[in-house]
């Protein structure tokens, strides 16, 4: 049984839906191209919100990626998932955004023009920066509807990460959302000031965002258990059980995670992979000189799992070389 949903909004199989003004009706899929902004060259930019509407009530769900212009599982995560859903079988609505920092994703930046970044600039104001009216668009326009949300995310530039949700795990609608994803470890994390997912939690929206893989890269694993989550979460919710991949996975919780930093600049000689388990004062790898003389050592300071780590091995003192959820 699902838990109540706390704003306890279901979109009705007959009730008006309009995204960017255009009325969309039960057991129909379209796609929407809703205006942000216009370029320089006058050229306007739209934010692309595919939607498809089930034939029967349920639950409204988005699924968001890209918010970080440079993060791209997360497109092809929402690619793969979208056209396998057939409208005559949904309960509910689900609204797809797989892009929504459409600047970043051109320049291949993480942010938007301006250099502001746009997840830390909800709800945005339609009279603010590009950042925060693009940010008001889509609260507006697809939050609004929604009594549950999936943003997508990868590591930042020269990082990569293992395959996790993270979520609000002390409310437990959202813990029980989160479970039912079944990535291999979900972390409870606090709210960020601007974020969406702080934006969402203020409307009693439960919110999952998942991490996976690298920036500006596709990463086989990270989508494949990205699109298996996404399934997982629609059955849970009753809203598409067709070809929901079978609950296999028992996920990991952690309730916090700490960055190993790096005590002298060097290059990096890291010697443990994604997912692994780490006891303290085991070896997490090396930093050498450029002769590959002097290593010293970079030991875990805890018990835990590798969720993330650098992947550049040039490195200087106090950067980040490996991310460990901790155990309980």
């Amino acid at each position: 049984m699902v838990p109540p949903v706390p704003n306890s909004q279901l979109v009705s199989g007959r009730s008006p839906l309009v995204i960017g003004g255009v009325n969309i009706s039960p057991g129909k899929r379209t796609k929407v191209e809703i205006p942000v902004a216009r370029l320089p060259t006058g050229t306007t930019m739209s934010l692309p919100v595919a939607v498809v509407r089930g034939r029967y009530p349920g639950p409204c769900i988005w699924l968001s990626a890209a918010i970080h212009g440079d993060e791209l599982n997360g497109v092809e995560i929402i690619r793969r998932v979208i056209h396998t859903i057939k409208p005559s079988f949904l309960h509910g609505t689900v609204l797809a955004v797989p892009v929504v920092n459409i600047f970043g994703l051109i320049e291949q930046s993480r942010y938007l023009p301006d250099r502001r970044d746009l997840n830390r600039s909800f709800p945005g104001s339609s009279r603010g920066s590009l950042a925060a009216r693009l940010a008001a668009i889509f609260m507006r326009e697809v939050v609004s509807h929604c009594t549950h949300g999936i943003d997508l995310h990868t590591a930042a530039i020269h990082r990569d990460n293992f395959p996790q949700v993270r979520a609000n795990l002390k409310d437990p609608t959202t813990h029980h959302f989160a479970k039912a994803f079944g990535a291999p470890i979900i972390i409870h994390a606090g709210t960020r000031d601007g974020s969406l997912r702080e934006s969402a939690a203020q409307r009693n929206i439960p919110t999952l965002l998942y991490e996976g893989g690298e920036a500006l890269r596709f990463g086989e694993e990270a989508i494949r258990v990205g699109v298996e989550g996404i399934r997982r979460s629609l059955a849970y919710l009753d809203m598409y059980t067709l070809d929901a991949p079978p609950q296999v996975v028992i996920p990991v919780e952690s309730y916090e995670t700490r960055w190993i930093r790096a005590s002298r600049g060097g290059l990096w000689h890291r010697q443990v992979t994604l997912g692994q388990r780490v006891s303290p004062k085991d070896s997490l790898g090396f930093i050498t000189d450029s002769f590959g003389e002097k290593p010293t050592p970079v030991r875990s300071p805890a018990d835990g799992w590798i969720i993330g780590h650098n992947q550049n091995p040039l490195i200087h003192q106090g950067d980040a070389l490996v991310h460990i959820a901790k155990s309980e």
